[in-house]
């Protein structure tokens, strides 16, 4: 005879509050929508340009006109902040990256035009030498090495001309020592006071900026980046960039890329009070893109876990090139 196994008196069953739709919902402790997404756009110069970039099918290199109508879209869906690159020209590039802050520099006068067009929307730059650098690295190079204190005069320059031109946050993107106290310094004495400083505070030398740097053609024309970026083995040395750019005067600090390293995203968040922004990068955006194209994964639920796992680590801001795709999906819901 089969005995019956004796029922389990369970006074803690954590199940109850998951079997109703509403109870599930009260009990939700992350949350995410579009105002915690920042979206990313590559700008080039001319008119009626959108160009696809074959490694990173969700974004296009765009002109003013075409960024225009690209922002109006985004509003509508509830995202109103936007982080702009530029697509700058070979002929345009030199060794001490001039262009970055020339008065005919397109990238300031449409950034400028932005912020006529929609005062409303939050602007952030892009502070590097690379997209207008002949050799295609963060700072100055001589003899095969990357100089930092070289570099900064540069960096400052660049910052200045952007907050002039109507950017609200300033993205200094180059990983070199000391650029945010510079740049920090260099806006106050301007009388930019309220322009924020967004630091690529913990920027690893990671495989997964590929699909970026072909939209830019920034990739570095020798070596590596290495020597100025974080090296994907460490942790605690995060610690010491947040500190350093929390006492040089950022708002802000960034950790990229973004899926790779949540662990560091919960570490920052734990140890500084400042707003902390992560970077969904374009390659872990290839990825899901890539598995979602052959059906391997189901698009719209695995792009909701993804960046809901980011936000959970603890990002007040996530900056993806699915951000059009997530308010869409909202939409639907």
């Amino acid at each position: 005879m089969i005995r019956c196994q004796r029922r389990i008196n369970m006074l803690i069953r954590p199940r109850r509050n998951r079997l109703h739709a509403g109870l599930r919902a009260g009990v939700e402790e992350t949350h995410i929508g579009t105002k915690n997404l920042i979206v990313p756009i590559f700008l080039v110069d001319g008119a009626n340009v959108r160009e696809s970039i074959p490694s990173l099918k969700m974004a296009n290199r765009l002109s003013l006109d075409q960024a225009f109508v690209e922002i109006e879209d985004c509003i509508s869906m509830g995202l109103d902040k936007f982080i702009i690159f530029p697509v700058v020209k070979e002929s345009l590039k030199d060794s001490i990256a001039s262009y970055s802050y020339s008065a005919d520099n397109f990238y300031l006068h449409a950034a400028k035009e932005m912020k006529i067009k929609f005062p409303e929307i939050l602007l952030i730059s892009d502070v590097a030498l690379d997209p207008y650098s002949s050799d295609g690295h963060d700072g100055i190079v001589r003899n095969g090495e990357i100089l930092n204190d070289e570099t900064l005069p540069i960096l400052v320059k660049m910052a200045l001309a952007q907050a002039s031109h109507g950017f609200d946050i300033i993205g200094p993107s180059d990983m070199m020592d000391g650029r945010v106290h510079a740049i920090r310094e260099a806006l106050e004495e301007n009388g930019f006071v309220n322009t924020g400083i967004m630091s690529y505070t913990a920027k690893y030398a990671s495989a997964f900026y590929g699909p970026f740097r072909d939209a830019l053609d920034s990739a570095p024309k020798f070596g590596d980046k290495k020597t100025y970026q974080m090296n994907p083995a460490n942790k605690r040395e995060a610690l010491l960039e947040g500190e350093l750019d929390t006492m040089e005067g950022a708002d802000f600090l960034m950790v990229k890329p973004a899926l790779h390293y949540l662990d560091v995203i919960q570490t920052m968040k734990e140890n500084f009070t400042l707003p902390i922004v992560a970077y969904h990068v374009s390659g872990e955006c290839a990825m899901l893109q890539a598995a979602c194209d052959n059906g391997w994964l189901d698009f719209d639920t695995a792009l909701f876990e993804t960046l809901l796992s980011i936000r959970r680590a603890g990002a007040d801001f996530i900056i993806t090139y699915f951000a059009k795709s997530f308010a869409a999906n909202q939409f639907k819901k």
